[in-house]
């Protein structure tokens, strides 16, 4: 205890350079839940059905989980600055095309363009705060932390509220944003000269890292639990709008906004707060377990009470509760589990993972159409079992996870590596 005592530099006196970088990343993580209010609206001012706007979230997930198995080998190629510059122009320019798009097949087309960027900046951002912060790798990490947290509770409220202009305006918010950040980062990045440059890997290593068992075993986990997790996220805008409709009610772009608002707040509050410590008190597989099957349970309700406003929100909200915990611990266990390079794990983890929720979005909505409005939120909570059946047929590969826990700076870097 006596080190943080000690006289160290403020956590807000920090460079330019750290500012910069902690902006971007904010936007970018708004961008994540950033379309999930405008859904709806986009469904009816392009004329598209249920299943073609959830694929807004298809395209995006799926190119980002392909473009994770290679960050590690772009960064380690063409440098930390290099790396957040070429995704940020990325992002910048299929957003703003998104936003210009005529018909939702082009806006599937400049998504997956804008997952790509995405995959490029978060993997190397971490990186990057943590070099450019003074004080160390805590305040780095601190700041990286909050503005994952700030990020994904204001992205839903930010195109909720860009949404009840049109359903364009979150798309060239997101692109004014992030070009305020681009130039930013061009301008005041600046790292130190001795940081050390990135190691080179072999552009296979990822895909090769699946050999190891326990590292296969997580990420065939995190994939059955990814797809329940964008179930939740990408098909839940439809069934409360629906629900307030037979209400009499209006609920439009804002009213989703706040309702994903409180799911966001929620899972950044657990994920941050509450899940290095339960982790620590009962360790990462009891943990695992629990959250995915509160998930499952969870889903289950949403299936129930689908058509009850009231029901689904409040279960919405709990359920980004429940999410925060499982993704801390479930990044936390794939970090623990092998003796493979940070970032290579993290990356295939974060490809495998991303993958699956690229799916979930795109099974959906045809489902839906073709057996009601609950069948999705089964499905979801089948896969989630599929998770917890997968963790347990794994448990005497993983049975060294948790064993022996790490400080909780060193949770929280692993977990945020994870996450980008």
């Amino acid at each position: 205890m006596s080190d943080t005592t000690q006289k160290q530099p403020s956590l807000l006196k920090q460079p330019s350079s750290v500012w910069a970088i902690a902006f971007a990343c904010m936007v970018s993580f708004m961008g994540i839940g950033l379309v999930d209010p405008i859904l709806p609206a986009i469904s009816r001012a392009l004329e598209a059905s249920q299943s073609q706007t959830m694929l807004l979230f298809t395209s995006y997930l799926f190119i980002t989980g392909l473009a994770m198995f290679f960050t590690s080998w772009v960064s380690g190629h063409i440098g930390v600055k290099k790396t957040l510059v070429v995704g940020l122009v990325l992002i910048v320019v299929f957003a703003a095309l998104a936003g210009a798009s005529a018909d939702v097949n082009q806006i599937l087309g400049f998504r997956a363009g804008w997952g790509l960027g995405n995959a490029l900046f978060l993997s190397t951002a971490l990186a990057a705060i943590v070099g450019a912060a003074s004080g160390g790798s805590r305040q780095a990490i601190v700041l990286y932390e909050a503005a994952l947290g700030i990020g994904m509770a204001v992205g839903p409220l930010l195109g909720g509220a860009l949404g009840t202009l049109s359903w364009r305006g979150p798309f060239f918010g997101t692109a004014a944003l992030m070009a305020i950040a681009l130039i930013a980062i061009v301008a005041f990045l600046r790292l130190p000269k001795d940081v050390p440059a990135p190691a080179k890997i072999s552009i296979a290593a990822s895909f090769r890292a699946l050999r190891n068992p326990a590292l296969l075993a997580l990420s065939i986990t995190a994939l059955f639990y990814n797809f329940g997790f964008f179930v939740l996220l990408a098909y839940t805008p439809f069934p409360l709008e629906a629900a307030a409709k037979a209400m009499g009610m209006e609920f439009g772009a804002t009213e989703l906004g706040f309702v994903f608002f409180g799911w966001g707040l929620a899972l950044a509050i657990t994920s941050v707060i509450v899940a290095p410590p339960a982790t620590r008190r009962f360790g990462l597989r009891p943990v695992l377990f629990t959250m995915l099957a509160a998930l499952a349970i969870l889903l289950g309700l949403m299936a129930i009470f689908h058509a009850q406003l009231g029901a689904l929100i409040v279960l919405v909200v709990i359920a980004g509760l429940v999410l925060g915990i499982m993704n801390t611990a479930l990044t936390e266990a794939v970090m623990e589990a092998t003796d493979l390079p940070r970032n290579v794990a993290s990356s295939t983890y974060s490809g495998v993972r991303f993958l699956g929720g690229a799916v979930a979005p795109a099974v959906a909505g045809p489902l839906a159409t073709a057996a009601g409005a609950a069948a999705p939120y089964w499905l979801g909570a089948g896969a989630v079992v599929v998770a917890i059946v997968v963790l347990i047929l794994a448990g005497h590969k993983l049975s060294h996870i948790g064993t022996v826990h790490e400080t909780r700076e060193e949770v929280v870097q692993d977990v945020l590596v994870g996450d980008a």
